[in-house]
């Protein structure tokens, strides 16, 4: 039962990490469910002791890429923008914080998907290099430059969106 119980907190943590991957809410949904389906099959491979949040994290991953690969095989889908189906939040603060939060997304959105996942696992999950690199099974290095490439092109993006 504590495997389940670790997995049930992790859900948030999970989802946001497949929602900056995916750049979709519902493709999120359908990728964080997939992982957890795989991670219920897959439980005797898990070891005790180890990092449920790595492993988990590594299955995420793994399910994105087979996702995108097949979709590359099945040509591109470009889901409706969420802007465009969601209707302005009460008051002016509101309205400011929604448009800024678009600025992100739409900036984390457009950077290539090597870049996001580190951007992703260090500046906003809180993930250490080392960890980060463990998680996607590349090495230290590899983290380091694609954080900073992805910082800049950050700090570009939301620039122009300024």
């Amino acid at each position: 039962m504590r495997f389940e119980e670790e997995l049930i907190d992790l859900l948030p943590r999970l989802r946001r990490f497949a929602r900056g991957l995916a750049r979709d809410v519902s493709d999120a949904d359908d990728l964080c469910q997939a992982a957890i389906e795989r991670a219920l099959k897959s439980r005797d491979q898990w070891q005790q002791g180890t990092r449920l949040d790595s492993w988990m994290y590594r299955i995420t991953r793994n399910l994105w890429i087979d996702d995108r690969r097949a979709a590359g095989r099945r040509g591109v889908h470009e889901p409706i923008d969420d802007a465009v189906t969601q209707v302005a939040g009460d008051g002016a603060a509101g309205v400011e914080a929604g448009a800024l939060r678009g600025d992100i997304d739409g900036a984390m959105a457009r950077l290539p998907d090597d870049q996001r996942e580190v951007v992703m696992l260090v500046l906003v999950e809180g993930y250490a290099y080392r960890e980060t690199a463990e998680i996607l099974e590349v090495p230290i290095g590899t983290v380091t430059s694609r954080l900073a490439r992805g910082r800049e092109m950050l700090m570009h993006l939301l620039g122009e969106a300024a």
